[in-house]
């Protein structure tokens, strides 16, 4: 930790959890570094990650966006090819990506895909799986309606998954946003874990929560924060 993070960490109540507001404005005090940092969220949930009926993942739509461009690829033809490219899709055609792609090219955040091409798409596994990049249903990513797929993903809409530690990390915003805006956006993905929350997962769910810029020290939420009663 930096000298400048290290003396205003001394001002975070040792064991207090703090509330989303009083957090966001803590991290908004924190000297700024000369690049606008990431916002920061990680959320440790009290269930097993190797049961399949306690896996906890979905989207949501930040309220304020990431604050970074996403280059968003689309595989589709015809009309969704259309489709795709009207709603502001940086990279959309058939074949011609996949060999680009198949030839080791991944310059792009997200693919979308419609389901008729998925089978091409999988072939891709060996290039897509290790960066993430592979189109999922859940994620909204395997889709006939590209071009709301495409919208959404330009809007803000990030998916989150638990790891293999029972872990779940992803950026909230950028530290340039108001207080306002990192605190909806805070909201907002908690809001969307807790409603993911498996049936079979009895007792408690979230057991820690930590916001952070990317050279800060983490902020300690109270676990509680975005569950609705």
């Amino acid at each position: 930790m930096s000298k400048r993070t290290e003396v205003f960490a001394q001002g975070i109540e040792k064991g207090k959890r703090y509330s989303i507001q009083e957090a966001v404005a803590l991290l908004k005090k924190v000297p700024a570094p000369k690049f606008d940092e990431t916002v920061e969220l990680a959320i440790a949930l009290d269930i097993d990650p190797k049961q399949s009926d306690q896996a906890v993942r979905g989207t949501v739509i930040l309220p304020h966006g990431t604050g970074r461009s996403v280059k968003i690829l689309v595989i589709a033809k015809g009309d969704a090819e259309r489709e795709a490219k009207e709603a502001g899709a940086d990279h959309v055609g058939a074949e011609e990506l996949l060999a680009k792609i198949q030839g080791g090219w991944t310059d792009f955040d997200v693919m979308v895909a419609v389901p008729d091409l998925m089978k091409e798409v999988g072939k891709l596994g060996k290039v897509l799986g290790p960066k993430g990049l592979m189109p999922s249903p859940k994620a909204g990513t395997v889709t006939a309606d590209v071009g709301r797929a495409v919208q959404e993903l330009k809007k803000g809409k990030v998916e989150f998954k638990v790891d293999k530690q029972g872990d779940i990390h992803l950026g909230v915003g950028k530290r340039s946003f108001s207080e306002e805006a990192l605190a909806a956006n805070l909201r907002a993905i908690l809001e969307a874990i807790w409603r993911a929350r498996p049936a079979s997962v009895k007792g408690r769910f979230v057991s820690g929560i930590s916001v952070s810029s990317t050279m800060g020290p983490g902020i300690r939420l109270n676990p509680q924060e975005g569950k609705q009663e």
